[in-house]
């Protein structure tokens, strides 16, 4: 890990208490939703949606829910709530991606939040050739696990140390997967430090910047929209994320 992934401080007290506005993030969300089914149509691939620390599959049922309306076959993680890597976890992923590929004979796209979109990440790097693409939402792979504000609760939860890596799942995380990955992140998020978040821009990788907290991510409208966009590219024919017209004015430049 870099120096300065190292050098990175957790998000301030300030930030962690404006997480309380993922409320008001949901109510935007209620409000958009006839909006949101303008959002691109997928093409019926399987999808992945993974949760965040200590939440479960009633987390993602909002984003999960417009994604089924879009056209995919969504599935949940299936597995309760998320306390880390605890035996039998990695391999009931493995598992799930196995089964919804074999199910419907197509590469899957792997959605994660938060921690979900490190396992996101690093099934994609054990799994090429059964994943489609990966989006992660706010999910801190290129920090230092002590950037965010979570890692005690990731330790007591999972009785493993927050900067223990397993080699024998994925590798390095910060190493990008062989495959489509978009990183959503947003600099007023309050668990995870937002440089932490971002992706490095390649011809398969890109980062999209949202107005959003932490804990609202998965059901906030513009990062909503931003995931069925992103699913909705036609399998090969990757592309980066359109901010042309109506979009710049939603979704921030990340390179300013």
């Amino acid at each position: 890990m870099s120096a300065s992934a190292h050098a990175l401080r957790p998000p301030s007290k300030t930030l962690m208490l404006l997480e309380g506005r993922a409320l008001h993030e949901f109510g935007a969300f209620v409000t958009a939703l006839p909006l949101l089914r303008l959002a691109p149509c997928g093409d019926g691939h399987p999808v992945l949606v993974l949760p965040g620390l200590v939440a479960s599959d009633v987390s993602t049922r909002p984003l999960r829910d417009v994604l089924k309306n879009r056209g995919y076959a969504v599935s949940g993680w299936r597995q309760g709530r998320n306390l880390g890597l605890r035996p039998g976890v990695q391999d009931g992923m493995i598992d799930l991606v196995r089964e919804l590929s074999d199910t419907h004979g197509r590469k899957i796209s792997l959605v994660g939040w938060s921690l979900g979109g490190l396992y996101a990440r690093q099934l994609a790097k054990m799994m090429p050739e059964r994943v489609r693409s990966v989006v992660t939402l706010g999910s801190p792979f290129a920090g230092s696990p002590k950037s965010t504000n979570a890692w005690r609760v990731y330790e007591m939860a999972s009785g493993r140390r927050a900067d223990e890596e397993d080699s024998r799942f994925g590798g390095s995380l910060a190493s990008p997967p062989p495959v489509p990955t978009t990183a959503i992140y947003s600099r007023t998020d309050g668990i995870c430090a937002w440089q932490g978040c971002k992706e490095k821009t390649s011809a398969l990788s890109e980062s999209i910047e949202v107005e959003s907290s932490h804990c609202g991510m998965g059901h906030h409208p513009a990062v909503v929209y931003a995931v069925a966009d992103r699913l909705a590219q036609v399998e090969g024919q990757w592309r980066p994320f359109d901010r042309s017209g109506w979009r710049a004015l939603v979704f921030p430049d990340p390179h300013r």
